[in-house]
């Protein structure tokens, strides 16, 4: 069957061309055989409304959003899902036929599902969580563990007001520790979450105490660059279960592609080869 239109989406940012999203999107349309194009789109955050109003003319039917435009899609989309809103930021966006444009945020499912993919014998109800950031990446991390059934989520941030103010947003099931006390969560902890950027290529390392780490502990990392921090290494040397960073990325594409080019893509082995080329 021939199309009328190319059905078209991308990946914006400032700056993109570092993303792995159009790698991913682009080996799911070649497996899937199905006709479509996912590129990178540099776009000032000057520009970000008037590029937004302008993809559904060209073609465009969604977009996947990332730094520094996530919070600001909030304030340009028609309507935005409600997890867009308590996470405070939008990654996925919908070109609607009726020519809204519609926010959504897919980062919490991502998080879960590679969760529930690397770490099976995980439960959320087993224990706390336990959370270095306090970031967007945190909210949207902090938001579905909360959902899962996490009793208690642990949080130290590097400036403590901001770990505060995450408190007074998910309430009190939201307990603060200072950053210099942040090795004394681990050992309350069944899941540990490095949400921040220290570990990655060229950032700081993530220097928190780590004697606490039990076998069976779970530990992952959003950090993908490198696959495995020296958070990983070292829960690893302890015995615990390991979760890397890259499947977040992978299964929090699968929403938006599923909604864009109307098939499910499986998030695979073949997918992981696909996003590391």
């Amino acid at each position: 069957m021939s199309l009328a239109k190319i059905p078209l989406a991308g990946v914006i940012g400032s700056p993109i061309a570092h993303s792995k999203s159009p790698q991913i999107h682009g080996h799911w349309l070649k497996t899937l055989g199905l006709k479509g194009a996912y590129i990178p789109l540099h776009v000032e955050p000057e520009d970000l409304r008037q590029v937004l109003e302008a993809m559904p003319k060209m073609g465009f039917i969604g977009a996947n959003v990332t730094i520094p435009h996530k919070e600001a899609v909030i304030e340009i989309a028609d309507i935005i899902t409600d997890r867009a809103a308590m996470i405070g930021a939008v990654n996925t966006i919908t070109f609607r036929a009726d020519g809204k444009i519609q926010g959504d945020n897919t980062d919490g499912y991502g998080f879960i599902e590679n969760l529930k993919a690397g770490a099976t014998h995980w439960v959320p109800t087993d224990g706390p969580a336990c959370v270095f950031g306090a970031g967007g990446a945190a909210r949207a991390v902090i938001s579905s563990l909360l959902d899962a059934g996490v009793p208690e989520i642990l949080l130290a941030n590097r400036t403590r007001v901001r770990a505060e103010r995450l408190r007074s947003v998910f309430g009190n099931r939201v307990t603060v520790y200072d950053w210099s006390q942040a090795g004394t969560m681990v050992s309350h902890a069944s899941l540990v979450v490095n949400t921040t950027s220290l570990g990655m290529i060229g950032k700081s390392e993530l220097r928190v105490p780590l004697d606490g780490l039990r076998a069976d502990t779970v530990v992952t990392d959003l950090v993908y660059a490198p696959l495995k921090t020296t958070l990983l290494e070292t829960a690893e040397a302890a015995g615990c279960v390991t979760v890397d960073g890259l499947g977040m990325l992978l299964h929090q594409a699968v929403p938006g592609f599923e909604r864009w080019f109307g098939a499910r893509p499986t998030v695979d082995h073949e997918t992981r080869l696909a996003a590391l080329r």
